[in-house]
């Protein structure tokens, strides 16, 4: 498929400016609800007693967001359509105790937080993002988006047989960024934060920090058909959800009630508070049945009609590596959105979910691949088993082809960010 023939330059562009701004998952939720609010949704807190106003809300908690829209004449029975996504992303950490060094160098210690691809995060210029906790409970953003931090890679000279043995890295002991020259110094760290921030070093009781590449996301290739940056996996869809709900709700007579729910902590098995095992998707559902009256019939019968497309990023066939895929099925970039498919239940889809996805790609005149790993190779997962068994919600596993999944900066086709999109918007008008 040719650039010419389904390129939007402005979704794409959208795109691009929101993983920028969006170094951690506090940014994304932020930068989501902004989003949300402009377009005249409402934020509700978890806190208060929940009304039965039709029309736009959202719930926030830490780095997860759920938005709903409650089109006139919902009954307590109409049944969610439910786009679901995560906002973290493999990185380094910063520790409960971030200040130390080595002969002479200044450091961070760092945690690895999930499936990271370590060798991606050397000799790369990193910032630093997250949030900090005040002694009053509140939060601020933190974004040092400028080069702060880098992991050094030993020069060949002191190991040469890398190129030939492999690179070895042990997490503890290879992965700790320097950032300065000195002893370190106890609280040197969070003082810089907060003077980064703008609030007094001793007002800080809690932080939740970590590293990201400063360099920002870009076109590739001759013909600028390909799309590089951080965070894809997964905030091209939290991207691609959040247009697309705001896109549905322009349509007259929805059926069903549109959902974005995005998670944190995908990526490392989705067992907190704000992970899509939890109970926040359910309880935000449940609530807004009650709170229209409904019984627990109303929701019974709400959730045995609900669908949700669980939606992340997955493997482009690799050219270097084309052994390690499933022989008869190789999604490329700008080929569509992918469905994904694991008999042993690593994705969710089934054949009536396959049949939902194919009629929203075909409404939205959207191609659409499949994806199924080599039975040789262990499947990853998503969130998308979490919430159908969760829930009991039926679920189908779709997303974007991607090269280097994982990597401090990853690849996708360019024009797919935005068929996304819109096959979402297609299903969530139903």
């Amino acid at each position: 498929m040719s650039s010419a023939h389904r390129f939007d330059r402005g979704h794409t562009d959208d795109l691009m400016s929101y993983l920028a701004a969006s170094p951690s998952p506090y940014h994304a939720v932020a930068n989501t609800a902004e989003r949300l609010e402009k377009a005249g949704f409402r934020r509700i807190e978890e806190t208060d007693a929940w009304d039965a106003s039709t029309g736009g809300k959202y719930v926030t908690r830490g780095g997860a967001v759920i938005a709903w829209y409650v089109p006139e004449g919902a009954t307590p029975a109409t049944p969610f359509r439910i786009v679901g996504a995560h906002t973290d992303s493999p990185n380094l950490r910063v520790k409960p105790l971030p200040d130390t060094g080595a002969l002479g160098w200044r450091q961070v210690a760092v945690e690895i937080y999930g499936g990271t691809l370590l060798n991606t995060w050397l000799d790369r210029d990193l910032g630093l993002s997250g949030r900090v906790t005040l002694r009053d409970g509140t939060h601020r953003l933190v974004n040092v988006d400028r080069p702060l931090l880098r992991v050094p890679q030993l020069a060949i000279h002191l190991d040469r047989g890398v190129n030939n043995d492999g690179l070895k890295l042990d997490k503890q002991r290879h992965m700790t960024p320097v950032w300065g020259l000195g002893e370190p110094r106890e609280g040197d760290l969070i003082r810089f934060v907060g003077e980064e921030t703008g609030v007094d070093a001793g007002e800080i009781a809690g932080w939740d920090l970590m590293t990201h590449s400063v360099e920002p996301p870009a076109y590739l290739g001759r013909d600028r058909e390909l799309l590089a940056g951080p965070r894809m996996d997964n905030l091209l869809s939290v991207h691609a959800g959040t247009a697309a709900l705001l896109a549905a709700i322009g349509s007259e007579g929805l059926p069903s009630i549109p959902v974005l729910a995005a998670f944190d902590h995908e990526e490392n098995g989705s067992q907190s508070d704000t992970g899509a095992e939890g109970p926040l998707l359910g309880t935000v559902l449940e609530r807004s049945v009650y709170a229209r009256g409904g019984t627990y019939e109303d929701r019974a019968r709400a959730f045995a009609g609900t669908i949700c497309l669980s939606s992340d990023t997955g493997h482009a066939v690799h050219p270097n590596y084309g052994e390690r895929h499933e022989p008869g099925h190789h999604p490329v970039p700008n080929g569509g959105p992918i469905l994904k498919v694991n008999v042993n239940q690593r994705y969710a889809t089934d054949g009536s979910g396959r049949a939902v996805f194919a009629a929203a790609c075909e409404r939205a005149g959207v191609p659409w691949q499949h994806f199924v790993s080599n039975n040789s190779m262990p499947c990853g997962t998503t969130i998308g088993p979490i919430t159908a068994a969760r829930h009991g919600i039926a679920t189908v596993d779709i997303g974007v082809a991607c090269l280097s999944m994982h990597s401090a900066r990853e690849l996708c086709g360019a024009d797919d960010p935005h068929l996304l999109a819109a096959a979402l918007t297609a299903f969530l008008e139903g």
